[in-house]
């Protein structure tokens, strides 16, 4: 009954469920032709109602996420989880996401069901920076880049200075910050302690991983080379259109 448990695990109904999916041939391989809870054969040869069966376990998805969603499984509004297929709720060992946003911010955010790659990226021994692109309410006094790389800036209520960090500036009120660590609404609050306050909020990278070519609300798993490229740290070069996330 292998293959009823690892059905089940990807979320698709309890073992019962599954058992009941197989009798009522539904589970076929890619030429139509039904399969048996006790045949062996390939994760990709296994296919549900005519569609390909959900990836194993161990991966890892890049959404890039809309504002007024939550990275929650339970929120009063509309979370993350709505956004993808139903059954990833239930795939066992759980899916979640690597680190959060905020419901007003946007962009790129990751999810795993493998707990030693979610620890390997959100580790601060793995120093990986992570890139937001920030509208601003007024325009950026000039002092501001200088101040974020001295590693000397103190946030409202803490007592540890921020690592430093890299402020491109593309506009007057646009900027790109590239931050070393993760506090909570850390990008706002360094905004806030110029005196300035952060009207639109997206993160683009995580390492070296891009947020690119995918729609708000829409997500996708990552290859082998794309989850390489999460451990290179590597600065971007491109501008995004602001007129997307104001």
């Amino acid at each position: 009954m292998r293959l009823v448990r690892l059905i089940a695990n990807l979320g698709y109904g309890s073992r019962k469920d599954v058992a009941w999916m197989f009798r009522e041939g539904r589970v076929t391989d890619p030429d139509g032709e039904v399969l048996y809870a006790d045949d062996k054969v390939e994760h990709a040869q296994i296919f549900i109602d005519g569609e390909p069966l959900d990836p194993p376990t161990g991966i890892l998805l890049m959404m890039n996420k809309p504002l007024g969603v939550t990275c929650s499984r339970k929120d009063p509004g509309r979370v993350v989880y709505d956004l993808l297929p139903p059954r990833y709720r239930a795939r066992n060992p759980a899916l979640s996401t690597v680190g959060r946003l905020d419901r007003d911010t946007s962009g790129l955010l990751l999810f795993t069901d493998d707990g030693a790659l979610l620890h390997r990226i959100i580790s601060p021994r793995a120093n990986l920076g992570k890139v937001y692109e920030a509208t601003l309410a007024q325009d950026l006094r000039g002092d501001e880049q200088a101040l974020f790389a001295s590693g000397m800036l103190i946030l409202e209520s803490e007592t540890t200075p921020l690592l430093p960090a890299s402020l491109d500036v593309l506009a007057p009120r646009h900027a790109r910050l590239r931050i070393a660590e993760g506090r909570y609404h850390q990008v706002r609050r360094m905004f806030a302690a110029t005196g300035n306050h952060v009207q639109a909020l997206q993160r683009t990278a995580i390492g070296g991983l891009q947020l690119d070519g995918l729609a708000p609300g829409a997500w996708r798993q990552l290859v082998a080379d794309e989850i390489a490229r999460i451990f290179e740290s590597t600065e971007p070069t491109h501008v995004l259109d602001f007129t997307a996330i104001r």
